[in-house]
């Protein structure tokens, strides 16, 4: 039964790669530009960009399972194609901004929730996660600390819940393993609730050196911002992390509660990825 990994340049997907890959099972990875992407050796890779059905086919021929990214400009066409090549069971990296109470009119939330629709409304057997704040996230800081530059935030004591990419990519695994997991919908979170306050204490203290922090307006951080991202996706973040300062996220679905084994927290995180965090 072979798996379609797409996204494969992904911290996720190259995890989940080389746990299918480690564990014997077959696996094909997929991207925009083949020639770019790092696979294990045996592993097949294949043209596959999300919002152009002609890669479709030929991606998805011999295929059973699929990690799949949201990506709804294509995504009716998709599942036409998978349902015509048999693959029978879709593990969905979707967001927890789906529960937003305004998710249809959010771009983030709109995004994600379109494909889950879409899926649903499939025979196929589909298990979505939803991550929320990926700890990885905080590679965001990395020119700054390498450079003895302050963290400038608009929100620092906005309380988040981020989750390791590898108990994501273990999740993934299980599902596509055929555990209980498979066929359901989870939102993900990391094992505690930190601000970003706190975390830029972790880093701190596992780089073992001093990160200054400044407070800066809701209007500073979205000038910053909008000059790497859309301003509507800018402004749906800022109002998330203003809206955490009061009301803190609280701990969702993790390895833990899934799969019995402990969450990997943002320390161990910091600790597995110090590197990035050198200076220039």
């Amino acid at each position: 039964m072979t798996t379609l990994v797409t996204g494969a340049r992904g911290k996720i997907s190259r995890a989940l790669v080389a746990r299918l890959h480690t564990a014997g099972l077959p696996v094909r990875v997929a991207g925009a530009d083949p020639a770019a992407l790092t696979a294990p050796d045996g592993v097949d890779t294949a043209e596959l960009r999300l919002t152009d059905p002609e890669t479709f086919d030929a991606a998805l021929k011999g295929i059973r399972q699929v990690f799949l990214y949201a990506e709804p400009a294509g995504i009716d066409a998709f599942i036409t194609a998978a349902r015509a090549a048999g693959v029978e069971h879709i593990v969905l990296m979707s967001s927890s901004a789906v529960l937003a109470p305004d998710a249809a009119d959010d771009p983030i939330g709109a995004h994600h929730l379109t494909v889950e629709n879409a899926l649903a409304a499939s025979d196929i057997t589909t298990t979505v996660l939803r991550p929320g704040a990926f700890a990885s996230n905080s590679l965001g800081w990395a020119y700054f600390i390498g450079n003895d530059l302050p963290i400038q935030l608009a929100y620092p004591d906005a309380g988040i819940t981020p989750i390791h990419t590898d108990d994501i990519a273990d999740i993934a695994f299980a599902a596509f393993e055929g555990h209980a997991v498979r066929g359901g919908t989870f939102s993900l979170s990391g094992p505690h609730a930190l601000t970003f306050r706190e975390q830029l204490a972790i880093v701190s203290e596992v780089l073992g050196r001093d990160i200054p922090l400044v407070h800066i307006s809701h209007a500073e951080a979205l000038d910053q911002m909008t000059a790497h991202m859309p301003p509507a996706m800018a402004g749906t973040l800022l109002d998330f992390w203003a809206s955490a300062t009061e009301h803190p996220e609280t701990v969702a679905d993790t390895t833990d509660t899934l799969l019995g084994t402990p969450a990997r927290d943002f320390a161990q995180w910091v600790r597995d990825n110090a590197s990035a965090f050198s200076r220039s």
